[in-house]
């Protein structure tokens, strides 16, 4: 399954350019609603610069906080390496 996962990533990959020439043509297109326009501009700032942060419960956009792991090692003082 993950080699027919990445070869449909690659041929969607392929259309890069024709998507993205697309959508830049119906952000231009003023017979296109505006609907259609906003998603393309949208679409084309997501990819370009990411997508905005989406605020956490608080309200507030805030950075992801660095995972810490804590291990706890019990070891037997007979076996212990000095």
């Amino acid at each position: 399954m993950p080699n027919a996962l990445a070869e449909i990533r690659s041929l969607a990959r392929s259309h890069t350019r024709i998507a993205i020439k697309t959508l830049a043509y119906i952000v231009r297109n003023e017979n296109a609603t505006a609907a259609a326009r906003v998603a393309a501009a949208t679409a084309l700032l997501d990819r370009g610069w990411g997508k905005v942060p989406k605020p956490v419960a608080g309200g507030e956009t805030a950075p992801p906080e660095p995972v810490h792991r804590i291990e706890r090692v019990i070891v037997d003082p007979k076996h212990a390496e000095r």
